[in-house]
């Protein structure tokens, strides 16, 4: 497994309000869901990343606004035309 070390103003932690462990968690669980929504990570890549379980990580994709579907509108009315 590689480790990443990442510098982070005092600021930044102040401003949301977390201790290193809970900012080292939210950085791990924000990078994965960016991923997950560029199409970079599987949702369950994406998970393995945040360190929290598949289920888990598509929850809070919808508490972040982050969509969990990635068809078109033009692929979603051929699947419905096709259904």
């Amino acid at each position: 497994m590689y480790q990443v070390t990442l510098s982070v103003p005092e600021e930044t932690a102040q401003a949301l309000q977390l201790t290193p462990e809970q900012l080292a968690q939210e950085l791990c669980l924000t990078a994965a869901m960016k991923l997950y929504e560029l199409g970079k990570l599987s949702s369950g890549a994406a998970a393995q990343l945040a360190g929290i379980e598949r289920v888990v990580f598509l929850s809070k994709l919808s508490e972040y606004g982050v969509n969990t579907f990635r068809l078109t509108e033009a692929e979603l009315i051929e699947d419905l035309a096709n259904a």
